[in-house]
């Protein structure tokens, strides 16, 4: 996959506040970089799992034992 050179962004960047316009880029910027953040805390807190992982336990059936 080639790289994007300064002209390719220059034209994304140009189409973007062409559709969206210039008063609007800081919301989109501010929900994309919040997007972003919840995204990693989600994949990288290793609490989350624990927590989910613990539910899931409690929250089973118990096994019979048969002799």
């Amino acid at each position: 996959m080639p790289s994007l050179g300064p002209w390719e962004l220059a034209i994304i960047l140009l189409i973007i506040v062409i559709i969206f316009g210039v008063g609007k880029l800081p919301e989109i910027g501010g929900a994309l970089g919040k997007g972003i953040k919840e995204f990693r805390t989600s994949a990288t807190d290793p609490a989350d799992d624990k927590a989910d992982l613990k539910s899931d336990v409690n929250t089973s059936k118990p096994i019979k034992e048969e002799l």
